[in-house]
């Protein structure tokens, strides 16, 4: 279908650290490219871009280029998937920040990511961190007035879970990362197809 079909979704993906390739941000890319596969249009804001953004502070608004690419993608799209690494039992503090910035939407018509479906992917070295941040990040995309998909990835980063070429070195992981990215293209394409659902 081409770009310009109005059921056609268009999803965010959001992941890595400020180290280029991390963990996280292969995990987020191989969920984009099968979201691609299924027929989405996709954006990456990759560790680099996420690491330098500024502080978020509600009573200073930083009206830099990089934020308002960010806001922008966020108003556009049919859904997000966020990859975050597991720091001390929760979210990266550079991924808390970049949600952060959706506070900058409390005022549109559609605020947050009403109505979209949120893809939570966690990594970390340990299954405990994995645990809590996941519920952590289902709990932001709830207050996001998001989705969160029925499915939340957990990859234990004690052994290396991807080749140099950036797919997985397990099938089991290849699958939960197909799958959460189906679930929020299907939940988006549903959304835009049924009538009074589609968003303005």
């Amino acid at each position: 279908m081409p770009a310009t079909d109005p059921y056609v979704p268009f999803i965010v993906g959001l992941g890595g650290t400020a180290r280029v390739g991390s963990t996280s941000e292969r995990a987020v890319s191989v969920a984009l490219r099968e979201a691609e596969r299924l027929g989405a249009r996709t954006r990456l804001f990759d560790g680099t871009f996420i690491s330098s953004l500024p502080l978020y502070l509600p009573e200073r608004h930083a009206e830099t280029a990089a934020v308002n690419d960010f806001l922008t993608a966020a108003r556009q799209c049919d859904g997000f998937i966020v990859a975050t690494p597991g720091y001390h039992g929760s979210l990266s503090g550079s991924i808390k920040n970049i949600l952060d910035i959706l506070e900058e939407t409390h005022g549109d018509e559609r605020p947050y990511l009403e109505g979209r479906a949120f893809g939570c992917i966690v990594t970390a070295c340990g299954w405990q961190a994995c645990g809590t941040t996941l519920v952590a990040l289902r709990t932001i995309a709830h207050a996001l007035r998001a989705w969160p998909t029925p499915l939340g990835v957990t990859l234990n980063a004690s052994a290396p879970l991807f080749e140099s070429d950036g797919s997985c070195r397990d099938a089991v992981h290849a699958g939960q990362l197909a799958l959460v990215a189906r679930q929020v293209v299907e939940f988006a394409q549903c959304r835009l197809r049924t009538p009074g659902l589609t968003p303005k």
